[in-house]
């Protein structure tokens, strides 16, 4: 028996009030809306398109967000919305942590590093690769959210979509602005960059500060991958404990510091390299004002799990198998 989801539980749940309110004669707790508008209650609006619309218009009218375009979208499946279709407007984010009968929601993160044309390390993805896994992730109705959207959802303040997920690309290569940038605006996804910033306008092979404020202006995340890529949990050959410290208090805060005056913003999200780290670099990253911390280690995250140790999956195989094996959002739990 097919299970529904909450948001259509309480759409036909609504339904139903709204029927028999009607068939007794009146709308408890209802009010008309006017302008082809039918219904409303504190749940829920129901309303006929006076011409073809779309759901990021609709989201820009109801919620003032044209990005909450999934909302209507989870409500109302398969709807084209053309000109007197009837839909249904969630107002409430009623499933804020994604708990279902059959499961609970976890997010995938996806971690990439470098892309070209042919590629020979199991770091780089071949474009053809990298353009038939978004056509994937299109295809199964997958949608990328930013971390700062997959926050609110982990510190319970805001639903996400179903099959959200996450696309990360580490290091700051040219090849993420030549190769991945125009394939992921081609299918309507976007990004989050970490950078470690002694990288950024480096070499030819590095991307430059103006090319990731053209990726910011377009919607991609640009995070912190530290200062120089070392790794946060070793100390080097006679260096003091003191002097280990400082160094490791220095690549996580010079990092943030550099990105937020060159982008402008609050960098709040930290990927450890090399997935190193340990209990005193876990307290130092939250010290230095990092709302999340990425590792490498497999996984998909539930909203429940450490938003410090989140778990990102590896894209190293070019296999469109292997890549479907790793974009997992529902873990079944048996209820029954």
């Amino acid at each position: 028996m097919t299970t529904l989801s909450p948001t259509l539980f309480r759409w036909h749940r609504f339904l139903y009030g709204l029927t028999m309110a009607m068939i007794f004669g009146g709308l408890v707790g209802c009010a008309v809306m006017g302008e082809r508008g039918l219904y409303r209650s504190e749940d829920y609006a129901i309303y006929q398109l006076p011409q073809a619309s779309t759901a990021e218009a609709l989201a820009d009218k109801f919620f003032e967000d044209p990005r909450r375009a999934w909302v209507i979208e989870e409500a109302n499946p398969g709807s084209a919305f053309e000109k007197g279709k009837t839909v249904i407007i969630p107002l409430k984010d009623d499933n804020r942590a994604g708990l279902f009968r059959e499961g609970f929601q976890v997010v995938p993160i996806l971690c990439y590093h470098r892309f070209g044309a042919t590629c020979r390390s199991a770091l780089c993805v071949s474009d053809a690769s990298f353009r038939a896994q978004l056509a994937y992730l299109q295809a199964n109705g997958y949608r990328s959210i930013s971390l700062r959207e997959l926050y609110a959802f982990m510190t319970y303040q805001r639903a996400i979509p179903l099959r959200s997920v996450v696309i990360t690309i580490d290091d700051g290569y040219r090849s993420i602005y030549d190769n991945a940038y125009p394939l992921l605006k081609e299918y309507g996804f976007t990004a989050t960059l970490f950078v470690y910033t002694d990288f950024v306008g480096a070499t030819s092979m590095s991307v430059t500060w103006d090319q990731l404020r053209e990726m910011k202006a377009a919607g991609f995340e640009i995070e912190s991958h530290s200062v120089s890529h070392s790794d946060l949990t070793m100390q080097k050959d006679g260096e003091s404990d003191a002097d280990y410290r400082q160094r490791i208090i220095r690549e996580l805060v010079d990092s943030k510091t550099i990105i937020d005056r060159e982008l402008d913003q609050e960098t709040q999200f930290l990927a450890y390299p090399y997935s190193k780290y340990n209990r005193w670099v876990l307290a130092q990253t939250e010290a230095a004002g990092y709302r999340m911390g990425l590792t490498v280690e497999r996984g998909s995250n539930p909203f429940f799990a450490d938003t410090l140790v989140l778990k990102r999956n590896q894209i190293l195989k070019e296999d469109i198998n292997y890549f479907s094996s790793r974009i997992t959002t529902l873990h079944p739990v048996n209820l029954d």
